[in-house]
Formats: C-alpha cells, sequence, structure tokens
C-alpha cells in the first residue's frame, strides 16, 4: 500500500504548522522548505481550511495556523481524509470488479484486515505525538533526509530443486 502524494504533504503541512504553533506559515515557506509546487500546497491547504483544521489569513502579513488541537487530531483521521482511494485490489470496488476468484477469493479478506489494522495504528497516534519541536527541525537549506528510511524487503522462496 501506498499513501497518494496529497496525503504526504498534508501531514507534512500539519506536522510543520503544529511546531510552530504561535506562528503564521506561508504557502512560499511550505513550499521552499519541502520542495513541492505553490498550487498543490494551496489545494491541500484549501482543503483543510474548509475542514476547519487550519486557519488561513490572506494578504500582507498572512498565512495559515493550525486551527484544531494536534492532541486530539488523530493521524488515521487526517488520512482518511485525504486520501481518495482505499481500493488494495479490484475486488475492493464491485461497479469493476470482475475477478473470477471473487466468489472464493481469501485475499481480499487478508487485504482488507491489514488496511483496517493500518488504519488502526494510525488512530493511535495524534498530530502531537508527531510534531518536532521547531528548533530541532532542518534550516532551509540543509540537505535533506541524509539517511532515507530503509525500505522493506522481501525474501522470496527460492523454488525447490528438481
Amino acid at each position: 500500500m501506498r499513501l497518494a502524494e496529497y496525503t504526504d504533504y498534508t501531514l507534512r503541512v500539519l506536522m510543520y504548522c503544529a511546531a510552530r504553533p504561535q506562528q503564521l506559515v506561508t504557502i512560499g515557506e511550505l513550499a521552499e522548505r519541502h520542495g513541492v509546487s505553490k498550487n498543490h500546497l494551496m489545494k491541500i491547504v484549501n482543503d483543510l481550511a474548509r475542514q476547519g483544521v487550519l486557519e488561513t489569513t490572506r494578504g500582507r502579513g498572512g498565512g495559515l495556523r493550525l486551527l484544531a488541537d494536534p492532541a486530539t487530531l488523530r493521524v488515521g483521521d487526517v488520512v482518511r481524509a485525504a486520501e481518495t482511494d482505499f481500493r488494495l485490489v479490484e475486488c475492493f470496488d464491485a461497479e469493476v470488479n470482475e475477478c473470477l476468484l471473487s466468489p472464493a477469493c481469501r485475499l481480499k479478506h487478508l487485504f482488507d484486515s491489514a488496511l483496517r489494522a493500518f488504519l488502526k495504528e494510525l488512530d493511535g497516534a495524534t498530530l502531537a505525538d508527531l510534531a518536532a519541536p521547531a528548533a530541532a527541525l532542518p534550516k532551509p537549506g540543509a540537505p535533506r533526509h541524509p539517511q532515507p528510511p530503509q525500505p522493506i524487503t522481501l525474501r522470496r522462496r527460492k523454488p525447490p530443486s528438481a
């Protein structure tokens, strides 16, 4: 499973704002710090403002700030609101499902359980849990992730020798 880029940046915007509770943050600042286009961020910020999560102020001296309490904003709720498609496989959508295995398939139940466990894990964390103090964030122009997270590697079974 992979979250949409939109969801990733939604979480980044919220974490950045949560780290600066007393400051107005600008779209330009967010775009520069995260290397994302202002237009993309404006869509995210507008959606978050419509949801009552962010407060936005236009004009000179304007910006945005977190309106919601980070301690009550569950990461799972943010992800559910930002993601548009949780269909992991074709059979998750009855309207387009043409898989012949569907009536007897157990895989969809496994994926459904995995998705529920994933969201339950995210529900256990709040924005306050994720927000680093502003002083801990890298300064503008600092190298991005010098050490990216390690990907999960799968070990494939070797077929038995004949």
